[in-house]
């Protein structure tokens, strides 16, 4: 019962934040997030044939003007929640910045650019990974329906709009950026990440489209898509889906991890499953990472917290520059 009303509330919470955007994108027109290191540029409402306008904020490292050269670019998920927790719904961001700035500066990692897509009122159905969603039965996707009304994530059927929201990312988004900034376009160069519901979208990304995305982080990935485990549908059928279409255990790089704590307690269980079937899938060690944080709960000041390591894995030793 304990952990039930620690769910509810974590919900309650995101039921406030989806209510709050608006007066938060108000809040943005003024200024850009304050960074510690380097800079930002804001796309404002970048237009899309498949999804809602939103902004871009694109971090630039120090010196990205001064080398000549080319970054590696990682792809980030509710990007609004990144940088200044001054800015934010609750006061915590990951200040991704400040964790980039640091492992450059210690020879860790190469130097890379974030870009920053923000979330929309619809974030929900836009990370919900549409293909395994589809191939429930009616009455599977009527107890989803039901398990997200209940959490007051919707009011009407559920319907994903991931696949629309990847086709911004991959048609759209990316060669906007692949244009206009210093970044190499390859796979190998390109990664996604992202929390959460930005958790699955990412593991999502890189199965959908594997020649655009090399690597992926997923931190306390929502593997249960509602905020239940008792007769939810969902996990069995994420798991089959990644079975079928997780790439070749060859290139591709996948961070995981979760605590386990309020909603994070939800996960570690059903991650577990994830592991297996990356063991069976032929996962070296080089290429997929899955980490357990007992005793770390759902926020952004808990991803802060273990953001070095996924960026290390991502790219870090042995991380190619070619």
């Amino acid at each position: 019962m304990k952990a039930y009303h620690t769910v509810k509330y974590y919900c309650t919470t995101w039921v406030i934040l989806l209510f709050a955007l608006p007066e938060l994108l108000s809040q943005s027109e003024s200024g850009l997030p304050l960074v510690k290191s380097g800079t930002i540029e804001r796309i404002p409402w970048f237009q899309s044939r498949y999804i809602s306008a939103r902004h871009l904020d694109v971090w630039l490292p120090e010196g990205y003007t001064d080398t000549g050269g080319k970054y590696p670019v990682l792809y980030v998920h509710d990007g609004q929640m990144l940088f200044d927790p001054t800015m934010t719904w609750n006061g915590q961001a990951w200040k991704i910045e400040e964790v980039i700035r640091w492992l450059t500066d210690s020879g860790y990692i190469q130097p890379c650019i974030v870009v920053g897509i923000w979330n929309s009122p619809q974030r929900h159905a836009e990370y919900f990974p549409q293909s395994p969603f589809q191939q429930m039965s009616p009455s599977e996707k009527d107890t989803v329906t039901g398990q997200l009304q209940m959490a007051q994530r919707i009011n009407q059927a559920f319907a994903p709009l991931s696949d629309l929201y990847l086709k911004c990312l991959v048609e759209e988004i990316k060669p906007f950026i692949d244009s206009r900034y210093a970044v190499y376009s390859d796979a190998a160069h390109t990664g996604i990440m992202g929390s959460s519901m930005g958790g699955l979208i990412s593991i999502y990304a890189v199965c959908e489209y594997p020649l655009v995305f090399g690597m992926a982080a997923c931190l306390s990935t929502h593997w249960t898509g509602t905020f239940t485990t008792q007769n939810n549908p969902i996990p069995s059928y994420f798991m089959r889906y990644l079975s079928d279409h997780l790439p070749p255990a060859q290139h591709h790089r996948l961070y995981f991890d979760c605590g386990d704590k309020n909603l994070d307690a939800l996960y570690p269980q059903i991650q577990q499953q994830v592991d297996s079937i990356m063991l069976e899938k032929g996962y070296p060690v080089s290429l997929w990472q899955t980490r357990y944080f007992p005793g770390e709960d759902h926020s952004e000041s808990a991803w802060h917290k273990r953001l070095h390591i996924p960026l290390t894995f991502l790219l870090g030793k042995g991380y190619e520059n070619k």
